[in-house]
């Protein structure tokens, strides 16, 4: 690994804009070999893979570094000096120094995440020493460096670390649908019932979330929408708004449901960045009543 420190800078990354050191072999903020193509354009679609951050590439955030260790499962490793922070899930952790000290720290309205499945503390760590986290699943790594002011959206189990220059918040999705009556009436949340909203401070700070399978990201025109699998979401920008759409077979009128599979989608609404995954559960209600649901348009085959 070249040393970044004390380097002249040459040019910018292609992916994050940030300053590339000369003779770097990777960028210092988000890990993108330096190496690696730029495509000529997106595709028709208008999505671009996201490049996979090199095997050992290593990061900085202030004092702070982060080394991505492998490419199948891999491990964000965290170099962390005399005061230097970073939260976490507290399922994520792989190992820690000794002299690393963890500490709960209390998550905002923590009886509601709870009703939701959801943990009621995340974990801070605080150096100085090494600590590392993987998520025990295949996938990628993406790392996303957060500029001052700036704030991304991000679905629920995707987060792995921040360091503590990023505020974390959350907001209810909004997204939800009904099957059933009576008693046996069931809500469900296709993409959560809660959305994790990290932002970087008066100084900039880093995000890594993990992705089952490849990841994509496409940037939306402003009034253009699109539709995806609610579980493939990994991120948005706040400026993208959500809501639901319900598709169904033909010979059915639209909006009546009864009885019949229902395959829920999620319809994002530019303008800004949206990110999926290729590998993510599907969702559908085979054989339910829909009895409501959040503000929805629907389709019939």
């Amino acid at each position: 690994m070249v040393n970044l420190e004390n380097t002249p800078v040459s040019g910018q990354c292609r992916w994050c804009g940030a300053a590339r050191q000369l003779g770097a072999l990777n960028c210092p903020s988000c890990g993108v070999a330096v190496h690696q193509p730029a495509p000529a354009a997106p595709s028709s679609s208008g999505w671009e893979e996201m490049p996979a951050i090199a095997n050992m590439a290593k990061l900085r955030v202030g004092t702070a570094t982060c080394q991505i260790e492998g490419t199948f499962v891999p491990v964000a490793d965290f170099g962390l000096a005399a005061g230097d922070k970073v939260y976490f899930a507290h399922h994520v952790l792989l190992w820690r120094d000794d002299k690393v000290s963890v500490v709960t720290m209390p998550l905002k309205g923590a009886w509601k995440r709870l009703f939701a499945g959801m943990p009621l503390v995340m974990t801070e760590a605080h150096g100085p020493g090494h600590i590392a986290f993987s998520r025990d699943d295949p996938g990628e790594m993406i790392a996303l460096p957060l500029q001052p002011g700036q704030s991304v959206d991000v679905r629920e189990h995707m987060f792995l670390v921040a360091t503590h220059e990023v505020t974390y918040d959350w907001f209810t999705t909004g997204i939800w649908l009904a099957t059933g009556s009576g008693k046996e009436r069931e809500t469900h949340y296709p993409i959560g019932m809660f959305m994790d909203r990290f932002s970087a401070g008066k100084e900039p700070g880093l995000l890594l979330l993990h992705a089952t399978g490849n990841a994509f990201v496409r940037n939306l025109d402003a009034k253009q929408t699109m539709l995806v699998k609610p579980a493939a979401l990994i991120y948005k920008d706040p400026s993208v708004s959500m809501s639901m759409h319900l598709e169904t077979a033909a010979g059915q009128m639209p909006g009546i449901f009864a009885g019949r599979k229902i395959f829920p989608w999620l319809r994002l609404h530019g303008p800004g960045r949206v990110a999926v995954q290729s590998a993510y559960e599907p969702m559908e209600t085979d054989n339910k009543t829909i009895t409501g649901s959040s503000q929805t348009s629907s389709n019939y085959w």
